[in-house]
């Protein structure tokens, strides 16, 4: 992405959904962060409870929905942080924008960070927003592409810097949308592909306390389908866009077998729930020595 990384571990987005925690998550040691999603306007979310540990599978469930501040606090908090690292956004539409204005909470967020942010993701793969992942279909991917990437040349000439843009994927797809998307990256000069967000199947959790809760789950059970998408994107592109491997990674073996499936960089978030701060120090030294 032409970025310099100081080491190839960062946090995913969904945990600092308002950009309140920079520093602190930036002194376990993470060689990026990328914070949000956040959405042009403030959303509670949907409603509570709508967090669910699956303990005895080293798994979460979620349907936040994209709760957050909204850009312009988000935007107040990254400025009041003092850690000036590699810090990535990731962003959403309202979940009150119909599927046919996305574009525009796509293009309004991308104008507010862009000076602010080192890569922007957008984030077409959340379960948890009606209608979102319908975006990754070929026509509207083509259309919300198109969109963005103009938008991004106009911001680039006007701010003489061009920020990298990269695209977070399901792990529900199939190998025709698998290279439907990787074809709209390459056409739109896209950075980077992260390589998964949560999956709405819920194979190898059957029958566990929890387990029938709508949303996304994320953590060991997604952890071979994520690198399955990885390595398919990996053995399209080859190497015309950066690929960012999460899903399922809850040790320095799963972070290994990620580099080894494609990936230049991985990000880290529900292992950090089972593992806690050391998870990130031991995948830095595992990139460190690949």
């Amino acid at each position: 992405m032409g970025l310099d990384f100081p080491n190839r571990v960062g946090l995913a987005a969904g945990l600092d959904k308002d950009a309140a925690h920079i520093d602190a998550l930036a002194a376990l040691g993470f060689g990026f962060l990328e914070v949000g999603t956040v959405t042009p306007r403030p959303q509670p979310g949907n409603p509570r409870p709508r967090l669910f540990r699956l303990p005895e599978k080293e798994a979460l469930i979620n349907r936040f929905g994209f709760n957050n501040v909204g850009i312009d606090a988000f935007l107040r908090n990254v400025e009041r942080s003092r850690w000036r690292g590699i810090l990535g956004v990731n962003l959403g539409k309202n979940a009150d924008t119909p599927a046919d204005l996305a574009a525009d909470d796509y293009e309004a967020g991308l104008e507010k960070v862009y000076a602010r942010a080192s890569y922007v993701t957008i984030n077409i793969s959340s379960p948890n927003t009606k209608g979102l992942r319908d975006l990754q279909s070929k026509d509207s991917l083509e259309a919300l592409l198109q969109r963005i990437s103009l938008r991004r040349k106009i911001l680039a000439d006007r701010q003489g810097r061009r920020v990298p843009l990269a695209l977070k994927v399901a792990p529900d797809l199939d190998d025709a949308a698998i290279g439907d998307i990787a074809d709209a990256v390459r056409r739109h000069g896209v950075d980077a592909v992260i390589a998964t967000n949560t999956t709405v199947s819920r194979e190898g959790v059957e029958g566990e306390p929890n387990a029938g809760e709508a949303g996304g789950l994320s953590g060991a059970p997604v952890r071979r389908r994520a690198t399955e998408v990885l390595s398919k994107f990996a053995a399209l592109l080859k190497g015309e866009a950066a690929l960012i491997g999460a899903g399922g990674i809850l040790s320095v073996d799963d972070a290994r077998e990620k580099f080894a499936a494609g990936a230049s960089l991985v990000q880290l978030y529900t292992g950090l729930i089972y593992r806690g701060p050391e998870l990130v120090r031991e995948c830095a030294s595992a990139s460190l020595a690949r």
